[in-house]
């Protein structure tokens, strides 16, 4: 047996082969795991648990036959989809776990998150995520019009790809601090996450002591996974 964990695979109507391969994913390999783990970015955006979009409903009933079968989901909110709701939560059968959450899985203590918070290069990016992931200023959007929400978020997400397009690699990149820093606090050898889309296994070291640092891919041609079992942990990819 073995537990799962994807990331960033930003789901949307436009990427309908996305959507089948993770769909193939719940109802193949993910049947036979512990549980399954998503970090994040699992939609390209989310703007209210009220969106009748059916995509989001397909989604839903996948997961909670999943849940059904026996096999529990998480969910880690990410930079896209971090107003994934627990109407939302309720309907697909996931658990919503906090920001940072460390597991102790086949005698290995590791931490998992998305990965935004650790890009601590980049400022301007930390300055909106602290600005969005204000309680009150959620709840004001979520009370807006669904069509004006639409129109907020197309626009949003049209200023972050232009503003990506003129920062540097390096920025956009987690900080090698900030990743000592979030592992030391914690307490762990291992530490699984996403949102940067550079699939890797990473070798440091943390209070003299060998660890690693596992990124998942994004699911922007082929599908990816960290599994973690007694035998060890492995980044794997796969075809749609």
């Amino acid at each position: 047996m073995a537990t799962l964990f994807i990331a960033d695979l930003h789901l949307s109507n436009e990427e309908p082969a996305i959507t089948a391969g993770f769909l193939r994913l719940l109802q193949g390999e993910a049947r036979s795991a512990d549980a399954l783990y998503i970090l994040g970015d699992l939609f390209e955006a989310w703007i209210g648990d009220d969106d009748p979009n059916p995509l989001h409903a397909t989604v839903a009933a996948a997961i909670k036959a999943l849940v059904d079968s026996g096999v529990p989901c998480y969910f880690i909110h990410g930079n896209r989809d971090f107003l994934v709701g627990l109407r939302y939560a309720r309907q697909s059968g996931m658990t919503l776990l906090p920001a940072e959450k460390v597991l102790t899985l086949y005698g290995k203590r590791m931490l998992i998150m998305h990965g935004d918070t650790l890009c601590t290069d980049d400022v301007g990016y930390q300055r909106f995520r602290a600005r969005v992931q204000q309680r009150w200023l959620q709840m004001l959007f979520l009370a807006l019009p669904l069509f004006v929400r639409q129109r907020i978020a197309a626009k949003m997400r049209a200023g972050s790809k232009a503003s990506n397009q003129t920062k540097s690699e390096t920025i956009m990149d987690v900080n090698s601090q900030a990743v000592i820093d979030a592992m030391t606090q914690h307490h762990v050898q291992h530490l699984i996450h996403g949102h940067t889309h550079r699939p890797a296994i990473h070798d440091l070291e943390i209070g003299n002591q060998p660890a690693q640092r596992y990124v998942l891919g994004a699911w922007h041609h082929e599908g990816s996974m960290v599994k973690v079992s007694e035998h060890g942990i492995e980044l794997l990819f796969f075809p749609y």
